[in-house]
């Protein structure tokens, strides 16, 4: 029985494992779509950003040059030399962008290899020297006493003294230092003018102080 039962084993059909069937790239991810770059002319175009805050930032397609106003002007250079005892190469003001009579004012100082300071002060790291950042911003505030709504006249005006200067930032070459002086106390007896100045960069602070102004009467 067992020699049959090998036997009928032997002779009996085997049945061999189907062939799997062959599934297709989109079947495995029905998901997704490859678009064809003929049928979008656009896809062909790419633009490369230098960094991520540029991808990210609003297009604009203005030209860099026209999206920025220039600084108005409320006295030109002319005006100032009419005011300011001041000449080359010690006239660090530029241009006033706004002006409250004997009260404050805003002036502009465009900072330039030219300026006869920087072979000296640093022939390999042009800075501006902080002092004469100081006296930039004297020269801001004489144009805020040298009115007649305080007082003061040219021929005797001085720079009298400083106090709780700081230093935030090195201002270079290619730099614009805006500039603003603001009477807080004033002593007309005397002659005798204090006057709170910041100076700033690109909107950040890189000079800051008392100042006292001493002036004479016409």
């Amino acid at each position: 029985m067992a020699a049959s039962a090998f036997s009928n084993a032997l002779l009996s059909p085997v049945t061999l494992p189907s062939k799997p069937k062959s599934i297709s790239f989109q079947h495995r991810f029905p998901l997704l779509k490859f678009p064809s770059t003929r049928s979008h002319p656009s896809l062909s175009k790419t633009t490369t950003f230098c960094s991520s805050d540029a991808a990210n930032a609003p297009q604009n397609d203005t030209p860099i040059e026209l999206r920025y106003p220039a600084f108005p002007t409320v006295m030109d250079i002319n005006q100032i030399r009419d005011i300011l005892p001041h000449r080359f190469p010690f006239l660090l003001v530029d241009r006033v962008i706004e002006y409250n009579p004997g009260v404050s004012a805003v002036a502009i100082k465009n900072v330039t290899i030219n300026d006869n300071f920087f072979p000296g002060h640093f022939p390999e790291r042009p800075i501006m020297p902080g002092v004469l950042m100081v006296e930039a911003m004297a020269q801001v505030g004489g144009l805020v006493m040298l009115q007649p709504e305080v007082g003061g006249s040219r021929e005797n005006f001085f720079f009298a003294g400083i106090d709780k200067v700081r230093f935030r930032k090195p201002v270079i070459a290619g730099d614009t230092l805006v500039m603003r002086m603001t009477l807080t106390k004033l002593q007309k007896r005397f002659g005798i003018a204090k006057m709170d100045g910041k100076a700033y960069v690109g909107g950040e602070v890189v000079c800051e102080g008392e100042f006292l102004m001493a002036m004479g009467s016409e």
